[in-house]
C-alpha cells in the first residue's frame, strides 16, 4: 500500500521565542500552550527552568470538553497512550491507518504542543500477524512498520520512544518476536530505521522500575553504553517512573539519571504516576505529593532531563484501577478534574511561588530512609539504620521531629530497652523508646520513637546514619520477618512505611 502523507504547518508556539529557543536547544520537546493563563501553568514553570511538563492523552478523553480545556492550556507537550501504538496503526500487514494518531497531532498543533511518538517497537499490543510470522521475515516487517509511521509523522513528532520495555526486572532481555528472531540487535536496527526515517527526532529507549539503581537500569546502562560506542542513533532514555507509595521511593534516581546524562544522553520522566491502595486519606496523599515532587526534583538537578510527562493527569482517565485492582488515586488531579495535594507540591519544587498560607509543615519537607542493620530477622535484637533528609528549601527544627519503627513485640516479655550505637550528631542527641501502638494490628502493635534534643536539619542536609538497637527485657527472640517496617535493604533507602511526625502531625510514611 503506497502511504501519503498529510502535509500540515508546523506548530507556532506560545512562548516568546527566546525561550522557545532556548528549550529547543536543552529538550528537542519545546512547546507552550497558546495562550497565557491567570497563573503559570506546570509548563510555564518548567519552561522557566528550561524543561516541559507534558500530559499522556488518547482518543477516547478528547471529546470532554472540560478534560480537553485543561489538557490544552496546562500542558506544554502530549504523549499519545494508545493510538501509535502497532496494533492501531498496522492492524494488517502493509495496511497502515494514521486517523487515530493524527487526532492527537491536530489537537498538538492547535494547542502549541510538541509530541512524544509512543511507541514504535514493544512486545506488547501488537496485532497477531507479527508472532506469527517466520523469524526470516521478521527484520522486515519490524523496519517497514518503523518507516512508514515515523515517515508519516516526521516534523510533527518531536521525539519517539523507539524500543518500549526491552528488560525483564533482573536486567535480562523480554522475549518478543523481534528479541526471538533477532536477538538483541533488534533495538540497534529499530533506532536505525527510524532515524533514516526522521533524522530531526530524538529517539529514546523507554522502560519501567529503570528510575532508581538496580539490576535493571545497570542493564539498559550496559545497553546504551555499547549501543553508543557502535556509532547506533540513540538520544536519551525514558525512565517511566510509574511509581506506588507501598514500595517506597527509587533508590539515588537523581543519581541514576546523572549516570546516563554522562554519557551524553538526554533523560526524560515519560510516564510519572503515584499510586496509592486505596482508600486514598490525607496521609497517603501527603506521601504521594512528596513522591511528585522528588520526582522534579531529580529532574531538575539532573541538567539532561529534559522533562517531565504525567500519565494523564486526571484519575477519571487513570490506567492504574484496571491494571491493579485495589489501587488508584495515582495522578494529579481527581476524577472531577480538581487538583489534589500533589499539583501543589509539583508547582512548589517548580518554583511556583507560595501562597502566603505556607507554615511550614510543608509533607514533603522531609523523609525517612532505612537499611536493616541485622542479617537475622529471628535472634533476639531489632537493629534499624535510619537517616532523615530535609528535601525543602527551609531548616527544619528537630526538637519537634519523631520517627516510628513499626514491628511487633510476638512472644517474651511486654518491656523493652533500647539504645543508639552511634550518630554521627552524637547519641546524646537522639531520644529512643518503645511504645505500645495505641491500635495494634498485625506486624506493627509496638513502635520504637526516635527523637532529638535539639538541633535544625538545614535544606538539602542529612542527619547521616542512626544506628538503632532494641530488645526485650528477657533477650527473647522477635520474627521480624512480618514486622511493617522491616526490610532486608542493606544500603539507605526511602521508605514509605517508617513514619515521620511533626509536631505530632504525620508528615511522611504510611502508618500501618
Amino acid at each position: 500500500m503506497s502511504l501519503v502523507k498529510r502535509c500540515r504547518p508546523r506548530r507556532t508556539p506560545g512562548l516568546p521565542a527566546l525561550v522557545v529557543g532556548a528549550l529547543a536547544l536543552a529538550t528537542g520537546l519545546a512547546g507552550g500552550p497558546a495562550s497565557a493563563a491567570p497563573q503559570d501553568t506546570l509548563h510555564d514553570l518548567a519552561a522557566a527552568q528550561g524543561r516541559y511538563f507534558g500530559s499522556a492523552t488518547d482518543n477516547p478523553e478528547l471529546p470532554d470538553a472540560a478534560y480537553a480545556a485543561k489538557l490544552g492550556s496546562e500542558f506544554g507537550q502530549i504523549t499519545p497512550g494508545n493510538s501509535m501504538k502497532w496494533d492501531t496503526t498496522e492492524p494488517t500487514r502493509g495496511q497502515f491507518n494514521f486517523a487515530k494518531g493524527d487526532v492527537i497531532t491536530d489537537f498538538a498543533q492547535q494547542h502549541g504542543q510538541t509530541v512524544r511518538g509512543h511507541t514504535l517497537v514493544w512486545h506488547s499490543q501488537l496485532p497477531g500477524w507479527v508472532g506469527s510470522l517466520p523469524a526470516a521475515q521478521v527484520e522486515t516487517a519490524m523496519t517497514d512498520h518503523i518507516t512508514a509511521e515515523a515517515t508519516h509523522y516526521r516534523g510533527e513528532v518531536a521525539a519517539w520512544d523507539v524500543v518500549n520495555e526491552p528488560f525483564n526486572e533482573d536486567g535480562t532481555f523480554r522475549t518478543s518476536p523481534f528479541y526471538n528472531a533477532m536477538g538483541k540487535d533488534y533495538i540497534a536496527e529499530a533506532l536505525r530505521a527510524a532515524h533514516a526515517a526522521d533524522p530531526d527526532a530524538k529517539l529514546y529507549i523507554n522502560d519501567y522500575n529503570v528510575e532508581g539503581k538496580g539490576a535493571k537500569s545497570d542493564a539498559l546502562y550496559a545497553l546504551v553504553s555499547d549501543l553508543l560506542d557502535e556509532g547506533v542513533p540513540l538520544d536519551g532514555v525514558g525512565m517511566q517512573a510509574h511509581l506506588a507509595i507501598q514500595y517506597g521511593f527509587p533508590y539515588q534516581m537523581q543519581a541514576n539519571m546523572q549516570r546516563f546524562a554522562d554519557l551524553g544522553l538526554d533523560v526524560a520522566v515519560t510516564e510519572l504516576d503515584v499510586r496509592m491502595q486505596l482508600p486514598a486519606d490525607a496521609t497517603k496523599l501527603a506521601t504521594q505529593s512528596s513522591y511528585y515532587a522528588q520526582v522534579v526534583d531529580a529532574c531538575l538537578a539532573v541538567e539532561r532531563c529534559v522533562g517531565i510527562t504525567v500519565w494523564d493527569y486526571t484519575d477519571k482517565y487513570s490506567w492504574v484501577p484496571s491494571t491493579f485492582p485495589g489501587e488508584g488515586a495515582a495522578n494529579l488531579y481527581d476524577d472531577n478534574l480538581s487538583p489534589k495535594p500533589a499539583y501543589a507540591a509539583v508547582r512548589t519544587a517548580l518554583g511556583a511561588e507560595d501562597d502566603g498560607g505556607d507554615d511550614g509543615s510543608d509533607p514533603g519537607t522531609l523523609k525517612v530512609q532505612y537499611r536493616s542493620n541485622d542479617t537475622s530477622a529471628g535472634d533476639n535484637q531489632i537493629k534499624p539504620g535510619l537517616q532523615l533528609v530535609n528535601t525543602g528549601t527551609t531548616a527544619v527544627n528537630l526538637s519537634s521531629v519523631t520517627v516510628r519503627y513499626w514491628f511487633s513485640g510476638d512472644n517474651g516479655a511486654t518491656t523493652y530497652g533500647s539504645w543508639c550505637d552511634w550518630s554521627p550528631l552524637g547519641c546524646s542527641t537522639i531520644t529512643h523508646r518503645v511504645v505500645a501502638a495505641g491500635t495494634p494490628k498485625a506486624g506493627a502493635d509496638h513502635y520504637l520513637e526516635v527523637g532529638f534534643t535539639g538541633g535544625t536539619l538545614a535544606p538539602g542536609a542529612s542527619t547521616g546514619e542512626i544506628q538503632l538497637r532494641l530488645s526485650k527485657t528477657d533477650w527473647s527472640n522477635f520474627d521480624e520477618s512480618d514486622d511493617y517496617s522491616h526490610g532486608t535493604g542493606t544500603t539507605y533507602a526511602d521508605t514509605s512505611k517508617i513514619t515521620v511526625h511533626s509536631g505530632g502531625d504525620l508528615v511522611w510514611g504510611v502508618a500501618p
